[in-house]
């Protein structure tokens, strides 16, 4: 029987097992943090984290509650700030980032700016900070979000961090390095891209959740491959580490 869970915690669990050991992750608060935490306690020891206000391969004791807390230096490598930061991803030493926006188009695209007309919006977000730079120069991007139609859209009202812009050959053409999105993972399933197009394409449905349900919250055609695969529930252990060793105060994970 699988242990019990709530999605939060699916999708922080889910999206810890890509990174791999020895890489490099520049994350921000919450559950992007959560999941690098959780990857450096369990699969990835040698995982190294780094925020964008310059703390480099910290030993995080707690969740920290913004890019400068104090605990985002704690027996750090390096204590450095935003600029040596920067200079780090464009100088292609981050294998990833991980980004988060109010809209996210089918190439991966990220808008996290605004909603309707860009002087008179009917939404207006706190903009890039680093998200511009995270997925214009790290490796690989990854997306933590809920999956709904409102924000899995045709195509980004306003873009604020770079995807594979139009398509393939976009991103070399506009003078970005290779790479780009790599794994979107949502409360009901998890997104690549086709090599072919840098369209977005379902890689696996989490558990109880089914094909026409991604569908109807996707504001866009999927590519969906022949074999869709199924997620694994989190683990035991994993769990166990996020409740009692990331988490224990339920700061991002809320109540199971």
């Amino acid at each position: 029987m699988a242990p019990s869970y709530n999605t939060m915690e699916m999708m922080i669990c889910v999206a810890s097992r890509y990174l791999e050991d020895g890489k490099t992750v520049a994350v921000g608060t919450g559950a992007p943090c959560a999941a690098a935490m959780l990857a450096q306690k369990t699969q990835s020891p040698n995982l190294v984290i780094l925020f964008e206000a310059g703390g480099i391969s910290p030993l995080l004791p707690q969740m920290p509650i913004s890019v400068g807390d104090s605990r985002t230096f704690f027996r750090a490598v390096m204590a450095a700030g935003m600029t040596e930061m920067m200079t780090t991803c464009s100088r292609g030493l981050v294998d990833y980032a991980f980004l988060g926006g109010a809209q996210i188009d089918k190439f991966g695209n990220i808008n996290s700016t605004v909603v309707g007309d860009f002087y008179k919006p009917k939404v207006r977000f706190p903009g890039s900070g680093g998200a511009n730079d995270f997925a214009s120069f790290c490796w690989r991007t990854m997306i933590m979000t809920v999956h709904s139609k409102s924000r899995f859209v045709e195509k980004c009202e306003f873009v604020t961090s770079p995807g594979f812009l139009s398509g393939a050959g976009a991103r070399e053409a506009a003078g970005l390095p290779e790479g780009g999105p790599y794994k979107i993972v949502t409360d009901l399933a998890v997104m690549g891209f086709e090599e072919k197009t840098k369209s977005m394409m379902i890689e696996s449905l989490h558990p109880g959740v089914d094909l026409d349900k991604v569908k109807a919250e996707t504001g866009f055609e999927l590519v969906i491959p022949k074999q869709i695969g199924s997620t694994a529930h989190p683990t035991e252990k994993e769990l166990k580490v996020l409740r009692e060793d990331v988490d224990p105060l339920k700061l991002v994970i809320g109540r199971a």
